[in-house]
């Protein structure tokens, strides 16, 4: 079809590509130019040429990273409560999804392709007992069409039913096949800020000298105009080369800088108000992609906070309904996956010691649950599996006694007071 004259390419109802090409700028120029604005030039915005932006980069390589950190197990529910599956679906779930990865690196590949392109896929492999293997899909080699109401995806010559496939989008289209990629909706962040580097790349590389006009009676002719020209750059080359901060100017003539320099521009505010547009677009608080401008030792812990709740928790639950779905299908509520976020304090020391005191100590936890989570052997006492609580919490107005029936003395009641003989 055609907008303002313009041919404009719609994709298939029923078929789409799973990841799509990114290109913020084609036919925008032309747009611009329907109603006379000229080309800004602006560069092309890919995954690749976006990852060369180190705002984007920290963003991928972060959440990536934390998302397949995270103690992922498969459970089941028991009399007792839950109860950590064995198997073929644990080693699946937590130790390596196939022959060929680990679950850290099969993970950080899934949350990649969602955090670039804007989808992660994988499909399983069964066999008539059970689930085998998981296997990651290049989401740009994977065609999704919906047939007779259900989805399938056509990946490697091959068509697979949604069934069998674990796919977890950014943001879905309204037709419910396509997607929507973070690169792809901060492409106008990402643009400027491409274009920022470049921009802050050629103008050190010549030395912070911008471009100059020449100023003066101009010598007659093309071949005297070429002649001036070349004296001029010879002197600046000279300045330069030489590291030398004043170079002649010819009798008359007078250099002027072309446009505006750096600082002027406030490009250094600029470039930190990118870091802050590319952090909207990903949902994370500014302090993780290292802008620390406003950070305090108490706004960080909060975005700590901010990180779990609103964002990391979040996206385990995708993954998890997920898997749930594809691997035990609807009505198996005895079996799930799920995410352990306490493994996000695995670097605090000093909090995780504290939390798994505390949960001793209200009878959340036993001692020897505590020690599991820090991969400890069990301790042989009997009383390590067993839950425990404060023996000073008592149920409101009932009285404590000693065990013969005698109540304790009082809080203040002291027992010796310095010579052998008992006090109050």
């Amino acid at each position: 079809m055609k907008i303002f004259g313009f041919e404009v390419s719609r994709p298939p109802k029923n078929e789409q590509k799973a990841s799509e090409t990114i290109a913020a700028s084609a036919g925008y120029g032309d747009f611009l130019g329907f109603f006379g604005v000229t080309s800004n030039n602006l560069p092309l915005v890919t995954t690749d040429t976006a990852l060369t932006v180190p705002a984007v980069a920290a963003a991928v390589a972060f959440l990536s990273r934390t998302m397949a950190a995270l103690p992922f197990h498969a459970y089941k529910n028991t009399k007792e409560g839950a109860q950590r599956l064995t198997g073929k679906v644990q080693t699946i779930v937590h130790d390596a999804p196939n022959d060929g990865q680990d679950s850290f690196k099969f993970r950080q590949y899934f949350w990649q392709q969602v955090f670039t392109g804007g989808r992660g896929l994988a499909w399983i492999e069964r066999s008539a007992q059970s689930v085998e293997a998981l296997w990651p899909m290049d989401p740009n080699k994977t065609t999704i069409k919906r047939v007779g109401g259900r989805l399938f995806y056509d990946f490697d010559g091959k068509e697979y039913p949604a069934t069998d496939v674990i796919d977890v989008p950014f943001m879905l289209r309204s037709d419910g096949l396509g997607h929507y990629g973070p690169i792809n909706l901060a492409s106008k962040a990402i643009q400027l800020a491409l274009a920022m580097n470049e921009y802050g790349s050629s103008f050190f590389a010549g030395g912070g000298v911008p471009p100059l006009v020449l100023e003066g009676p101009l010598p007659a002719g093309a071949d005297a105009m070429k002649r001036a020209q070349a004296d001029i750059k010879r002197s600046i080359d000279a300045a330069k080369g030489g590291g030398e901060a004043i170079f002649p100017v010819p009798p008359g003539y007078k250099l002027n800088a072309v446009g505006i320099d750096p600082a002027k521009s406030q490009m250094l505010e600029a470039r930190r108000f990118q870091v802050e547009e590319i952090a909207r677009a990903y949902q994370l608080p500014p302090v993780f992609l290292q802008d620390l401008s406003r950070a305090t030792f108490n706004n960080v812990e909060q975005q700590d906070l901010h990180l779990v709740k609103h964002l990391i928790g979040q996206w385990a639950e995708a993954l998890e309904g997920e898997m749930n779905l594809k691997l035990f299908g609807r009505g198996a509520t005895g079996r799930y996956v799920e995410h352990n976020l306490d493994g996000l304090l695995r670097g605090d020391f000093k909090t995780r010691m504290e939390g798994l005191a505390r949960a001793i100590q209200t009878a959340q936890m036993t001692p020897n649950e505590a020690r599991a989570l820090e991969n400890r052997p069990k301790h042989a006492n009997p009383d390590a599996d067993n839950l425990l609580v404060q023996g000073a919490t008592v149920t409101l107005g009932m009285q404590v006694t000693d065990g013969g029936g005698n109540q304790p003395p009082p809080a203040n009641y002291n027992t010796n007071n310095g010579d052998g003989a008992q006090a109050a």
